[in-house]
């Protein structure tokens, strides 16, 4: 019998989340995360999920990616599930950016590698991470299949209309400025999964995908096909974020300069990590925002009326140009899991067809499910995300026998 299994890995810059999964039917062998890779205080936690054993957890140093993942070899033997395993068909990696170069999952190969590297100066922070996770991975398993799966695919798709910054051509193109997006996998699992619980094809729906985690981001999809998203040549653009202010006049930054002699550094800093929710009121947990709003807490109030309203901003803008709008799929753990999010999101949106059932909104489970009145013209859905799935599924597509 062919290798059915596939690990996917996700290289951060000081950590490794990884998932055996075996792609015979999708199910999970067992998943972990290795963190603060390089620091005395490094831990890694596993569970094996095939044999329902306890989650292992230790700490100590690990030096760098190589030996964090010898540490996850070494724990999945423990399963029988080594990285040796004749079972295992291939590795798949989450990389954050792919530019225009790649519109679907890659073999990785010296001539990917290296274009994976040129890409760096627009994403420093995630590909280099993405590029060193395979790179041990190939030390470890040089004989294994290893696949990119970009996080930038699914809205290659995108219109130039929809790609394109309205700024001088030749600048933008030298310096490859252009609106990429992210959480790619995410948008095109859950655009795929909402059609399915409407019991139609991708190629007959067309879905708004609100991606609502510490980061955000929301999707056009027109019969499976990205033709708009929100965030742009970073993640920085679009809807107010956990840290990230999202959408901004750029003349703020001058502004900084200016007038406040702030670097560059320092104003990069504050819009990615000291703006959105935690710039407004001190919190990114919309647990604690929404427990501080039922205290009476103003500036909790203020900051989630910000998040909403440019929330539904982008759901109005998308129904524009999606034109027809077969359903709103919420997902990510904001989006899975915080149903006054979703309510107030839609509320006031009944002349477009937008409702939410109030009882089957309050109700919480792991299954995709509507939460919209029976007969709404327009269905709202709560659909989990599975990027790991996504990813070894696209994978196990391109190297399985």
């Amino acid at each position: 019998m062919s290798p059915t299994r596939v690990l996917v890995l996700n290289s951060g810059s000081s950590s490794v989340k990884y998932q055996l999964l075996d792609m015979r039917d999708g199910s999970r062998l067992a998943a972990g995360l290795v963190e603060r890779i390089g620091e005395e205080t490094s831990r890694l936690r596993h569970t094996p999920l095939a044999t329902g054993g306890e989650t292992r957890e230790w700490s100590g140093s690990v030096i760098d990616h190589e030996a964090a993942l010898k540490a996850v070899s070494e724990e999945l033997a423990k399963d029988g599930l080594g990285l040796d395993s004749p079972e295992l068909a291939a590795i798949g990696h989450r990389v954050v950016h792919g530019g225009k170069s790649f519109t679907e999952p890659t073999v990785i190969d010296e001539t990917v590698l290296a274009e994976i590297e040129r890409l760096i100066p627009v994403a420093p922070l995630h590909n280099p991470a993405n590029l060193t996770g395979i790179r041990t991975a190939q030390a470890l398993r040089p004989d294994l299949p290893q696949v990119a799966v970009f996080d930038t695919a699914f809205h290659t798709t995108m219109p130039e209309s929809a790609a394109r910054y309205a700024i001088d051509v030749k600048t933008a193109d030298e310096y490859r400025i252009r609106r990429y997006g992210f959480h790619g996998t995410s948008h095109a699992y859950v655009s795929r999964a909402t059609a399915e619980l409407l019991g139609k094809a991708p190629e007959e729906v067309n879905v708004i995908v609100l991606h609502l985690g510490n980061g955000a981001s929301a999707s056009a999809v027109r019969g499976g096909k990205c033709v708009d998203t929100s965030m742009g040549l970073t993640p920085l653009e679009g809807l107010v974020m956990g840290t990230r202010s999202g959408d901004m006049d750029p003349a703020v930054i001058f502004h900084l300069m200016r007038v406040g002699g702030m670097s560059t550094d320092e104003i990069d800093t504050l819009l990615n990590k000291k703006s959105g929710l935690i710039g407004l009121c001190g919190d990114n947990d919309m647990r604690e925002i929404r427990r501080r709003i039922d205290e009476g807490d103003e500036e909790a109030q203020l900051a989630f009326d910000i998040y909403i309203h440019r929330l539904k901003k982008y759901i109005g803008a998308y129904y524009a140009v999606l034109g027809r709008v077969d359903a709103v799929a919420f997902t990510a753990g904001v989006g899975e899991n915080a149903s006054p999010v979703r309510e107030a999101a839609l509320a006031g949106l009944q002349e477009l067809g937008l409702a939410v059932d109030s009882e089957l909104n309050a109700v919480r489970s792991d299954e995709p499910r509507l939460i919209s009145p029976a007969q709404a013209r327009v269905a709202v859905a709560v659909v989990p995300t599975d990027e790991e799935l996504e990813i070894a599924t696209q994978t196990y597509a391109l190297v399985g026998q």
